[in-house]
């Protein structure tokens, strides 16, 4: 059996990329280093998480070796993320490179052009070295797919990593990269975030751009998932600002710097359950945990009630229905119908019976939440929740035919653990998810940091002091996953 990496190549691959463009600069540290021990992370963890569909390893290589080179230069042309390793979700194309959408039907796509964001990227100087593993077509909060089988959470492998960036969030916290990306129409950033204990961000909408027609769905959230929250900025910083190719972008470009002033004063308003989510225990505790925290640096934490119902849950439900839904109801058709996974056809076959009235019926919704969480936000600098209201659900949990229970009830098996999407429907409000702790079962658990309409700056502001009051993760071998380096599963299917 061959031998795995050391504790000291193990603390490269858990680098923070700050750190690791501090040492690149002053030549104590080569992004090759970093890029081989994450490629040498990946083999090792293959049959276990199971969280890439592609390796670059010459390429990324290649590129490693131009980033040294750049550094040994002293022009000063060094880029933003010069050399730093970097995985893309098996949804962002990439030209020339096959990208799947975690769909059979797609399995031999090759993309003839490049993601805007993920061109950012590269042109900042990132070293793309895999793919992350993705739900087919994006479309649960787990992942796991008749294409590439099951991804597992590194903390513990019997939970999922979440979805639908899940394997961007496996990869992060089993210390396969430095940097991921993701993209959130319904959580699918915070709710990996969260189940594997990294830091994620749904920017507003429009401030990342994305591709038509889903740049027009204000659901639709690019954005940045790393270990840490500096980490966190610095992407974004390189993801955002206007395209000419996307309509909804914004202008000017949003350029943040790290705020480290503190928060003391804020008023921070929360609440656990948002109304009408049944929530874990373990949940509520690292919650309140949290919160605690956020008292000692001298903010102000209030419980509110939005006055939020369970027809907030039935909204989202019309609207993702109605876009999202119809779209993917298009492959229902005879041979690529029989290709899709169990939950894909499950969620296509429900958008057919959605109307016009429900997607209307779903703004209205919205509206009522806002004029609840709007005028709170003019009078608290953020607003806390949890991310999700179970550290997270079976590995193989299929929402098709599974059931979901918290508190000894039954809840939507997509949509009734994630506490998510209702900030997709108030698309606007930036949201950060950073990790609250874990459970018994080891998963960790996360709470979002939502801030007012554009205020990008607020979050990250909290964020970053929360960070460095707890000590920010996976900085030493006990706040990392065992799990990651259990032996391999037997193989697996995924039922059609």
């Amino acid at each position: 059996m061959k031998r795995g990496i050391g504790w000291m190549t193990l603390d490269l691959c858990y680098l923070p990329a700050s750190e690791a463009l501090r040492r690149f600069r002053d030549r104590t540290l080569s992004p090759v280093e970093i890029v081989e021990a994450q490629l040498q992370r990946i083999e090792e963890t293959s049959g276990t998480i199971n969280a890439t569909s592609f390796v670059y390893a010459e390429e990324a290589l290649d590129a490693a070796r131009d980033a040294e080179r750049r550094y040994a230069m002293t022009d000063g042309r060094l880029r933003p993320l010069e050399g730093i390793a970097t995985a893309i979700k098996d949804e962002s194309n990439i030209a020339g490179k096959i990208t799947t959408y975690g769909s059979l039907i797609y399995k031999d796509n090759v993309a003839q052009t490049t993601s805007t964001v993920v061109q950012r990227l590269l042109d900042a100087g990132a070293v793309v070295h895999s793919r992350t593993t993705t739900p087919e077509f994006s479309c649960e909060g787990v992942t796991h797919s008749r294409l590439w089988g099951v991804t597992r959470n590194p903390w513990n492998l019997d939970y999922t990593p979440g979805g639908s960036s899940g394997g961007s969030g496996a990869a992060l916290a089993a210390g396969l990269t430095t940097i991921a990306n993701g993209s959130d129409i319904g959580g699918s950033i915070r709710i990996p975030a969260s189940a594997c204990g990294v830091v994620g961000f749904k920017p507003p909408y429009g401030r990342n751009p994305s591709s038509a027609p889903f740049n027009l769905d204000q659901y639709n959230h690019p954005g940045p998932m790393t270990r840490s929250v500096e980490d966190c900025l610095l992407m974004q910083n390189v993801m955002c600002g206007p395209d000419p190719l996307d309509i909804a972008s914004l202008r000017p470009k949003l350029t943040m710097v790290a705020d480290r002033s503190g928060i003391k004063g804020w008023k921070i308003a929360y609440s656990l359950d948002l109304g009408y989510f049944e929530l874990d225990d373990e949940v509520r505790r690292n919650t309140l945990a949290a919160l605690d925290v956020f008292r000692s640096l001298g903010a102000t934490v209030e419980e509110v009630d939005l006055g939020w119902t369970k027809e907030s849950e039935r909204a989202a439900i019309g609207h993702l229905r109605t876009i999202f839904g119809s779209w993917l109801a298009e492959y229902l058709d005879g041979t690529r119908g029989e290709l899709l996974t169990g939950y894909a056809r499950h969620f296509a076959e429900g958008a057919r019976e959605s109307t016009c009235q429900d997607f209307l019926k779903s703004m209205f919704t919205a509206g009522g939440m806002y004029a609840s969480l709007g005028p709170l936000l003019e009078s608290h600098n953020v607003f806390i929740c949890p991310t999700l209201a179970v550290p997270a659900v079976a590995a193989d949990h299929d929402p098709s035919k599974d059931r979901v229970t918290i508190n000894g009830k039954d809840v939507h098996p997509s949509v009734g653990w994630p506490m998510t999407y209702p900030f997709n429907m108030l698309s606007r409000c930036p949201v950060l998810s950073v990790p609250s702790g874990r459970a018994s079962t080891g998963v960790p658990t996360g709470i979002q940091i939502v801030g007012p309409t554009y205020c990008d700056e607020a979050v990250f502001t909290a964020g970053l002091a929360y960070e460095e009051a707890i000590g920010g993760w996976y900085t030493g071998v006990h706040d990392r996953p065992a799990a990651a380096s259990k032996q391999p599963l037997p193989s697996e299917t995924v039922p059609a």
